[in-house]
């Protein structure tokens, strides 16, 4: 039998199934001997070990369209990233430094500012303007509200998406509004196993229409700088591309070389000056994590 795997706990994974509803699985032993972790969002092949319990085993991992380590998930359209407008403001070196992760991993980022009801709209259309001319598409809801909801509902449809956001951007009630039956979900995991739901955030899986999923990361406070050589860090800062030919060195950093066409976008404020200073801090991250 085939399924797909939408929650992953303390060695359990669950497994949703065309018409059989959730499988509680352990994966055989042969993925630890491989080095493979089932991830939430794998297409897996099992064996029901007893139909009346729903109780089965994972024995293949299908074919991964690709795999995410921040957040853990596999076979992901895009993601959706979800700050606040306001309350808390939004920490847009945070944002960036999530924005680098996805395009590092090739995967394609909505952003979305919520709680727009506590932001003016000047304040709305500088963060717009800002990620907009970066090249990305930008979202504004406030889930109290219950606006732009329609907007983003339409971006979900017929994808399987990851949705992120720090702690306290109202990631959760956003879930809700598009997953009603979510805590009936997780109810019926959760009566599968004594350890209740409210032990550690884990991805989660959650159906909202037909080929329509969005996977429930849990929140981030902090991304450290990730495994990759300084020099390749402008390759995920999309709005640097355009730019780059019209550099005097090849190879250019869009630091300290002369005659750089990064710089003069950003010295005609055609390039973000946040933005490139995000870039500066996480550069000089990288190059003095090199030096240990």
């Amino acid at each position: 039998m085939q399924g797909k795997i939408i929650k992953g706990i303390a060695g359990f994974y669950y497994v949703q199934t065309i018409g059989s509803g959730i499988y509680e699985c352990k994966a055989k032993g042969i993925f630890r001997k491989d080095k493979i972790k089932p991830l939430v969002g794998d297409d897996v092949e099992m064996t029901v070990l007893d139909g009346e319990k729903q109780v089965g085993n994972i024995e293949e991992i299908l074919p991964r369209k690709n795999s995410l380590i921040r957040p853990a998930v596999a076979n992901i359209d895009q993601a959706l990233v979800i700050f606040a407008a306001a309350k808390p403001k939004p920490n847009l070196n945070l944002l960036d430094r999530f924005l680098v992760a996805m395009e590092k991993q090739a995967v394609k980022t909505v952003i979305c500012f919520n709680k727009t009801d506590l932001c003016q709209a000047e304040e709305l259309g500088k963060l717009g303007r800002v990620y907009e001319k970066s090249g990305y598409q930008v979202l504004f809801s406030s889930a109290s509200e219950e606006e732009g909801i329609e907007k983003l509902r339409d971006v979900l449809r017929g994808k399987t998406t990851a949705v992120a956001g720090p702690s306290g951007v109202g990631k959760s009630s956003l879930v809700n509004l598009f997953v009603p039956h979510a805590e009936m979900e997780t109810g019926e995991i959760s009566q599968k196993i004594d350890r209740g739901r409210h032990t550690t955030r884990h991805s989660e899986l959650l159906c909202i229409d037909e080929n329509t999923f969005i996977c429930d990361t849990p929140g981030f406070s902090s991304l450290a700088v990730w495994d990759m050589e300084k020099e390749d860090l402008k390759d995920y800062f999309p709005e640097f591309e355009s730019y780059s030919d019209g550099c005097r060195f090849q190879g250019c950093t869009h630091t300290h070389e002369p005659d750089c066409a990064v710089k003069a976008g950003l010295k005609n404020h055609e390039i973000s000056e946040q933005r490139y200073h995000n870039y500066l801090e996480m550069y000089n991250e990288l190059k003095e994590k090199k030096k240990y």
